[in-house]
């Protein structure tokens, strides 16, 4: 989920700020800081951790009585607020719900939010987990209490492909406290941590599925943390690739938040793809990349010229009043000011979105608000700029399961306490906060003069009036509202093809989506110079008449590409009286040849910066960016050859120019990535370009250096990692053994085994003859070892080892250790048709937790 995210203001305090500090919820591309020490982010959000406000405070045994009062005849604990005067008068006003359901949905708002999980269908045991959910789960949770009218404890999601997205009728506080439910708590926890499911809250799930992404698509998405969008977008590019294949697309991940992109690269890291990029920027700013005629041939005969997507999912930041299930705690922050403040921001990521998109490509703009003003208002603000360079796709027909309402096309703007039906109620010193795009029509009545409210609001301000501005703001608030008289105004755009969808039709939380798809190139747009104030003219023309479109927005076109130079309308007006309503100031971009000449400045302030220093401490090596690591191709051959020599990896195999390694010192690599040959394409057209993306992560991590004394002694001193090694194993000729099921399992369950100590002799002499240092075992199909290697399909089970002098060691964590093991018994089970063992998951883990106690030498090894 995106959130809204505070931008200082020069005049605010530090205790108005903590006052103003709106609903931190997941996901956000963010407001954006500038030159010359303009506002910055407010990034302590992401550093706080958020209080579980569903927990209620225990009780102080000593001073309660029986009757679980605190002696003064009053319960111990006081009931979370679920109620907001404000937010029930704006939301009935806007009519999101008709008069008759209102009570229901307030309801169901004031509920928990039932947990929602999500497979992941490139799991290697997804059909398993699936089956084990409808034949297990189903029956033995229905006996269980069920509350809210649901007919069963959990059930698929309808409206999800392939039943891989399960809605729980259990809340999780009701999972976590509830023993009955242990049982499914421990699967959803252990599933959940070795990846194969995601605990995702289902109206999440939606807008990747209107993408209509297939497996050659490049894909950005814009604000993408915590990482479970992008996660889906992985696994649909995925969907249809064999063993030891790589999908022709991509995807880019990109987080404004440095501390929020390590949380994205976690949650993706059991994705096992080398076809993912996650980059750091701010969403309204995201640097294009494209050659230009001053480049040489060579670089001009690359694979890619210019870096634009078939898809992009533009997921906002907002003010999150859809996650009120979630985090009751947005009651008692919620205010109007809040979505306000980030409709021109949320305008600029979307209008960066769209300038990305290639011609013919769809995006999909999303929030978990409710709030017109950040969703139908922006979603007619982008259609009135692009003109008919992009409509408004009607997706009414696709996942006809899914329960939702069509957009509005009208609704109204408060203010400071005010409806506004139009931009012309606007008073003048408040027009620096509420822009014309906010309104249904967008007009802006260029030709209007301030009435006389707005002189004796000045006059009461600036000459004392009564003597106080809350006298003053008291008689705009009188002057606007003999003006209700006035019509509402009507959007002109088709807007009911947007959807909403809200808590109460599918016991979900609140989302709020629309599907663009781009039918020729942006216009380009410039801007005349305005006053403060924010009076301007907007005039949307087809791009066909050749007309430049004007509105608060500059855009340039660069080599024929959308290449949006976005410049924000937004200034702040706070009132002291209402420290709640809030707004955000979001400081111009610059031209791509100011950012080219901004970045050469920090690079140089960096090297000065370097040299001062190097004396007083030591600093690691860095790129162009200032605290990323380097992204290096390596090129060493003596490394490369080693790892293909030792591991017998076949030539098919497309290996050099897809190593990537984040040390420019190649003596000491750590960590060799792989990556796809889309990403390798974008890689290099970013070196060619000046490194205008910032990567925090890129590509498969394949190899890892082994650190141990052993390691240093093994011939090639890389092994594969767990994550690599689904891709390279139909590739490894070499260091590859196949073990009966019985010896798998052993291995599984005690981590460290001699050789002489296997069941299959044969097995444990072949063991014993392989080279000192990383080997992987195969799980052999049949009862005894495989002589003769098979072919590698979606159903084999690998696992890294180390073959010491004596013994050989398993490179896998306990926990997947686990995983593995239980998977491995029920499928030797269901192929024998008779139980190998007699015991639940739950004794099972016992025994392997204690075999490995018994091990605790070759923990070093076995868990690195």
């Amino acid at each position: 989920m995106k959130c809204a995210l505070l931008l200082q203001h020069p005049v605010l305090v530090p205790q108005q700020l903590k006052q103003l500090e709106p609903n931190m919820g997941g996901g956000g591309g963010g407001g954006r800081g500038g030159k010359g020490g303009r506002a910055r982010t407010q990034r302590k959000h992401f550093r706080q951790s958020r209080e579980n406000v569903w927990k209620r405070p225990k009780p102080d045994p000593s001073s309660e009585n029986k009757d679980g009062s605190n002696g003064s005849g009053k319960p111990s604990w006081t009931a979370f607020a679920t109620q907001n005067d404000s937010f029930d008068e704006y939301y009935k006003e806007q009519g999101i719900v008709s008069s008759e359901e209102w009570d229901v949905f307030m309801e169901v708002l004031r509920t928990p939010l039932p947990a929602a999980f999500r497979i992941n269908s490139s799991s290697q045991f997804c059909t398993d987990i699936r089956l084990q959910l409808e034949n297990d789960f189903m029956k033995s949770l229905q006996a269980e209490f069920v509350e809210g009218g649901e007919v069963e404890a959990i059930r698929p999601l309808p409206w999800y492909p392939e039943n891989l997205a399960w809605h729980s009728n259990f809340s999780r506080m009701q999972l976590r406290k509830n023993q009955t439910l242990e049982r499914f708590h421990e699967f959803l926890k252990l599933e959940n941590e070795i990846g194969n499911i995601t605990r995702q809250e289902a109206v999440s799930m939606v807008p990747p599925l209107f993408l209509d992404v297939h497996s050659n698509h490049f894909v950005l998405d814009m604000c993408a943390a915590p990482g479970s969008k992008t996660f889906q977008l992985l696994e649909i590019i995925h969907r249809s690739t064999k063993p030891g294949s790589l999908p022709d697309g991509m995807v880019v991940a990109n987080d404004l938040d440095v501390q929020r992109c390590n949380l994205l690269i976690h949650q993706t890291k059991w994705m096992c793809t080398a076809n993912l990029i996650v980059t750091n920027h701010e969403a309204q700013q995201f640097p294009g990349c494209h050659l230009k005629k001053t480049h040489t041939r060579m670089e001009l005969d690359r694979s890619i010229t210019q870096l634009q997507f078939d898809r992009v999912l533009c997921d906002v930041p907002c003010s999150g009043d859809g996650t009120l299930r979630k985090a009751p705690d947005v009651w008692r922050k919620w205010n109007s000011g809040m979505g306000n403040g980030l409709h021109s921001l949320q305008v600029q990521i979307a209008m960066r979105g769209l300038s990305l998109l290639k011609v013919g490509g769809r995006m999909v703009y999303s929030t978990c608000s409710m709030n017109p003003v950040e969703n139908e208002a922006v979603v007619a603000e982008i259609l009135r700029k692009c003109g008919e360079s992009v409509e408004l796709v009607d997706v009414s027909s696709e996942l006809p399961q899914l329960v939702r309402r069509p957009g509005l096309k009208k609704w109204k703007v408060r203010d400071k306490g005010v409806w506004l039906v139009s931009y012309k109620d606007v008073y003048k010193f408040h027009r620096s906060a509420i822009f014309p795009s906010m309104f249904p029509s967008g007009r802006s009545f260029p030709d209007l003069v301030d009435n006389k409210h707005d002189i004796k609001v000045e006059n009461n301000v600036s000459d004392g009036g009564s003597g106080n501005t809350e006298d003053g703001l008291q008689a705009m608030e009188n002057s606007v509202i003999e003006s209700d008289g006035l019509d509402e105004e009507v959007s002109d755009f088709p807007l009911e093809r947007c959807m909403r969808i809200v808590p109460h039709d599918q016991n979900c939380g609140a989302f709020f989506i629309a599907v663009f798809q781009k039918v020729f190139s942006l216009p380009a747009i410039q801007e005349k110079p305005k006053s403060l104030q924010g009076t301007y003219e907007q005039q949307a023309k087809p791009p066909s008449e050749g007309n430049k479109v004007e509105n608060e927005l500059e855009t340039s076109t660069v080599d024929g590409a959308d290449e949006e130079v976005l410049e924000a309308a937004s200034e702040t007006n706070i009132n002291d009286d209402e420290p709640n309503e809030v707004v955000f100031e979001v400081n111009p971009c610059i031209t791509c040849e100011e950012q080219d000449l901004e970045e050469s400045k920090v690079s140089c302030n960096a090297e000065t910066e370097l040299k001062r220093t190097a004396g007083k401490r030591k600093l690691q090596t860095q790129g162009k960016w200032r605290g990323v690591d380097p992204v290096i191709f390596l090129k060493d051959e003596v490394i490369i050859n080693s790892i293909k020599t030792f591991y017998g990896i076949d030539e098919s195999f497309p290996f050099n120019d897809h190593l990537i390694t984040r040390n420019s010192d190649t003596s000491h690599v750590k960590r060799i990535y792989y990556v796809s040959k889309s990403v390798k394409d974008v890689l290099e057209l970013n070196f060619s370009v000046g490194e205008r993306l910032k990567i925090t992560s890129i590509g498969l991590k394949m190899f890892e250096r082994q650190s141990s004394r052993e390691g240093s002694s093994a011939p090639c001193s890389f092994r594969i990692s767990s994550e690599g090694l689904p891709l390279i194993l139909p590739y490894i000729t070499k260091q590859i053994l196949y073990a009966s099921p019985v010896d798998f399992k052993h291995l599984l369950q005690y981590k460290s085994i001699k050789f002489a100590d296997f069941v299959d002799a044969e097995f444990g002499q072949k063991a014993a003859n392989l080279m000192p240092g990383c080997c992987v075992i195969a799980l052999g199909k049949g009862s005894k070892a495989s002589s003769d290697p098979f072919q590698v399909d979606e159903s084999t089970i690998a696992i890294g080892c180390w073959k010491g002098r004596a013994s050989l060691c398993v490179l896998v964590t306990a926990i997947d250790c686990q995983e593995l093991l239980g998977r491995l018994l029920t499928r030797m089970e269901t192929e024998t048709g008779s139980s190998m063992q007699d015991k639940p998951s739950n004794v099972m883990a016992d025994e392997v937790q204690n075999s490995n106690d018994k091990n605790d030498a070759n923990e070093g090894i076995a868990n690195c």
